[in-house]
């Protein structure tokens, strides 16, 4: 436990930050799916993509080569692990898929992260 928390625990003063309600369960959905979106965006190419994605809007993946500096292999891999979190959805058209978020917490967070506006994302 940390020392502030010790300390205001001792004092008697109830700490719903700490330690949870009735209503707040320690464990459950509501932790394990910000969970796995946390671990989704949690590499720095991953949070590259996501924000670029927030700020440009939908893109393919040579889109965001360019973008990142990384190869296309790199992005894919990366891409596959965000769609299959959620954090992105992908849309055929030809030969070509472009990308766009499909979470909307996902702005959020990554305001969150970045101290941007999430009104300012496209």
């Amino acid at each position: 436990m940390f020392p502030a928390a010790r300390a205001t625990i001792s004092e008697g003063k109830k700490v719903s930050a700490i330690v949870p309600t009735e209503a707040e369960p320690r464990t459950g959905a509501p932790y394990a799916e910000r969970a796995e979106l946390l671990k989704a965006l949690a590499h720095p190419v991953r949070l590259e993509i996501v924000r670029g994605l927030l700020r440009c809007g939908c893109r393919n993946v040579s889109c965001m080569e360019a973008q990142t500096g990384q190869s296309q292999p790199c992005i894919s891999q990366h891409l596959m692990r965000l769609r299959a979190a959620g954090v992105v959805k992908a849309e055929r058209t030809g030969n070509e898929v472009y990308y766009d978020i499909g979470n909307p917490e996902v702005a959020a967070v990554v305001a969150a992260l970045f101290g941007d506006n999430p009104e300012d994302y496209r």
